[in-house]
């Protein structure tokens, strides 16, 4: 009887020890899931204001800044090409030489007339001049001496009019000379030696363009015209026309010179809804050629107290609305809507939504939902490591089976 009753104890003894095991871990299991999990640590830009130039990429095509087609004003057989195709040339200098015996011709027989023409003048003024001796002693008529005059004024005239042959002749002739009327380079040649050229032909014998400054003349929507006044018009945009402008290459590079505005026209295109800018841009190296095609960073004005954003910590929702997870004061996530402009770098400008000041989460956007405590760090920062809350230590145990 004593060792069932022995055993009897023992039984309930064990039983009420493991009452106490199972009792101890059910508390130990509702304190864990009674804690707050801890703030997750994220990343976050304080936002600035600050002056932002805006800018608009523009597409457009290089021109020379001077545009000469060199044409014969004679007619004649091309005697000689006095330039190398592809060479700078300048202004005045020869270009071709057409065939100029007929021309010379001329000029000497214009030269001989003008001679006839001035010993015919001074015959007349030795004619004159003693006719109007005689008249004065009436020895002559009145009527004779008013013909003597007459024909003085004549010769006169005749001396002008061989002066002026003479000159037209010399002109004729420097024509046959073929020049050319700007510095500039020049390209292939049209014609070659024993060609025939005329006065009146429609094809250029070779084009010289200049190339140093060059111009790029790029298009604008008028809508962006507008808006962009409506801006300088509220003070959020101070216009500014001497903004310098980058040229970006067809193989994505920067031009090192930067260009400059020039004008801007005043006319819309009506099938295109679009005008003409035109930008000077330095060419000292010849990078840039006729007809290549650029991009143009042109700058509209600066905007002032402008907020930018990164782009990371900027997202849509499904509706298509812009949102940006910012951090409390007291370090809360909030879901805000925001507003975005246009992108400048890698940051978005803000018209509305968030403000200097403003903590935006760059990193760690998947961990966090709005309303949960977080710990932030300032993006480009090297914080220490935090350490773990002093709740999330005490009182836990190993995992019992």
């Amino acid at each position: 009887m004593s060792s069932l009753h022995s055993a009897s104890r023992g039984g309930i003894l064990a039983i009420l020890v493991g009452t106490a095991f199972l009792s101890g871990c059910n508390s130990d299991d509702k304190q864990a899931a009674n804690q707050a999990p801890p703030p997750q640590a994220v990343t976050v830009v304080t936002l600035k204001a600050q002056d932002v130039t805006l800018r608009r990429e523009l597409a457009g095509r290089a021109t020379p800044s001077l545009i000469a087609e060199v044409r014969p004003q004679v007619s004649g057989i091309v005697q000689k090409r006095l330039f190398e195709e592809g060479w700078q040339v300048k202004a005045g200098q020869p270009l071709y030489q057409l065939a100029d015996l007929e021309y010379e011709a001329d000029a000497a027989n214009a030269k001989a007339a003008l001679v006839r023409a001035q010993s015919a003048l001074r015959q007349a003024e030795l004619t004159a001049r003693r006719s109007t001796e005689l008249s004065q002693i009436d020895a002559v008529s009145r009527q004779d001496d008013e013909t003597t005059q007459s024909n003085l004024a004549q010769a006169r005239a005749d001396v002008e009019a061989a002066t002026a042959m003479l000159k037209r002749s010399q002109v004729l002739l420097g024509y046959a000379r073929i020049v050319s009327p700007i510095s500039g380079n020049i390209g292939k040649s049209s014609v070659t030696q024993g060609a025939l050229v005329t006065a009146a032909q429609t094809d250029p014998l070779a084009l010289v363009q200049r190339l140093d400054p060059m111009y790029v003349d790029v298009t604008q929507s008028s809508a962006e015209l507008l808006e962009l006044r409506k801006s300088a018009s509220a003070g959020t945009l101070r216009r500014s026309d001497d903004l310098p402008v980058q040229i970006v290459l067809e193989d994505g590079s920067t031009l090192a010179q930067p260009g400059k505005l020039a004008f801007t026209d005043i006319t819309v295109d009506p099938t295109t809804g679009s005008y003409t800018l035109r930008v000077t841009v330095p060419n000292p190296d010849g990078v840039l050629l006729p007809g290549m095609y650029v991009r143009a960073m042109v700058g509209s004005g600066v905007r002032n107290a402008a907020v930018l954003v990164p782009q990371q910590g900027v997202a849509r929702d499904p509706k298509g609305d812009t949102t940006a997870m910012v951090v409390t004061r007291d370090n809360k996530v909030e879901l805000r809507k925001v507003q975005v402009n246009r992108t400048i770098g890698n940051n978005w400008l803000v018209d509305a939504g968030l403000a200097a000041g403003d903590r935006v989460i760059v990193e760690g956007l998947q961990k966090v939902g709005p309303g949960a405590p977080v710990q932030p760090s300032e993006f480009g920062s090297n914080p220490a490591k935090p350490a773990a809350p002093a709740t999330a230590q005490a009182g836990q145990q190993p995992a019992k089976s």
